[in-house]
């Protein structure tokens, strides 16, 4: 069975599309056979993979093809069981992406409504558990090992619904004082989600789509963009947001997480081994600088950041930088294999 893993921040801008889409890609060339799920609807994680002809082609010709009409037999009641997505290839071998739908948001009042668990009308009663269903179909489908759920930057209903049926998830942050702000706030939101699923398991258990009976683990936060000076360190601005959102998870996160049972083993938590390291918190899996030159051409290209050529870059110190993405990338991918048990490591 697949390992599904949200990323999920309800702040913008955080490099939540970027990192999953290149966790993917690195966990693909590992021999992993990968889906990816674009939840986001901006739908820039389809835009990543498909560049923006590919894109505008297939929304033309596929009009259907994507993940709010794969969930139609559930939020049009049709008589009908949802059946496996068509997910289309990346230029990474083992790859895949469920198209997103910029009109997926329409679904959210209904999703919504759902969630009330002491009245709500019969035809409802599977749309919670519809999401999961259809990953799980479009999973076996493709022989997935991993599921990397693209979430949007809100509090939604359908977040809350994708995320409490993933088996973990990940926080990423941007260094700036929103990211402190919205971790105070998941501290409180998380746990709130995981306490109403706890009751929803058991409602929407006879309905034709039930709810996953696991409690989703947070496997860490990343904490991205920030700028490096000389010396290849963060500047001093930023060193002191990175540490403020490690003490931030620390003091305000990680207690109520445990409180509720959404913490993996306290020994896979470690501290980011790297020594340009600057998150003191253990629960930081890894620090992404920000990308400039390479994240450009990956984005024209349709291609991982660690795969830019190097006919692209002709200053070595750009080679430089994207062997050290690389591997930072390989860290990360090989930290994911380890802390949710998916198989041997490196």
């Amino acid at each position: 069975m697949a390992t599904k893993i949200s990323f999920f921040n309800h702040k913008g801008g955080v490099g939540k599309t970027t990192s999953l889409f290149n966790l993917g890609a690195m966990l693909a060339k590992r021999g992993k056979n990968v889906l990816l799920i674009d939840a986001d609807t901006q739908c820039n994680l389809t835009l990543q993979v498909l560049g923006m002809e590919g894109y505008e082609n297939h929304y033309e010709h596929y009009p259907k093809n994507n993940i709010k009409s794969y969930l139609a037999p559930a939020f049009d009641s049709q008589p009908i069981l949802i059946s496996a997505g068509h997910c289309i290839s990346s230029k990474i071998p083992n790859l895949h992406v469920m198209p997103g739908s910029l009109d997926l948001s329409g679904s959210d009042t209904q999703l919504s409504m759902s969630f009330n668990l002491s009245s709500f009308l019969t035809s409802m009663q599977n749309l919670p558990g519809s999401f999961d269903y259809l990953i799980q179909k479009t999973a076996e489908r493709y022989n997935a090992d991993f599921v990397l759920i693209d979430l949007n930057p809100s509090l939604s209903a359908i977040n809350q619904d994708l995320l409490i049926s993933s088996d973990y998830f990940i926080i990423p942050t941007s260094v700036d004082y929103f990211s402190v702000q919205s971790i105070r706030s998941l501290a409180t939101k998380l746990p709130e989600w995981e306490t109403w699923a706890k009751k929803a398991r058991d409602v929407f258990k006879d309905s034709f789509y039930p709810l996953p009976l696991n409690t989703p683990k947070f496997l860490g936060f990343t904490c991205n963009n920030f700028v490096l000076q000389g010396g290849g360190k963060p500047q001093e601005n930023h060193r002191q947001m990175m540490d403020r959102i490690g003490k931030t998870v620390d003091d305000f996160l990680i207690p109520n997480l445990r409180e509720v049972g959404m913490l993996v083993d306290e020994n896979l938590y470690h501290q980011y081994s790297r020594q340009e390291r600057e998150t003191q918190s253990k629960y930081c899996i890894v620090e992404f600088s920000n990308y400039n030159k390479l994240n450009v051409i990956s984005r024209e290209q349709n291609i991982p950041i660690f795969e830019v050529s190097n006919a692209e870059l002709r200053e070595d110190n750009q080679r430089t930088t994207r062997d050290w993405f690389k591997d930072l990338y390989d860290y990360f991918a090989n930290e994911i294999i380890i802390r949710t048990n998916n198989g041997t490591s490196n």
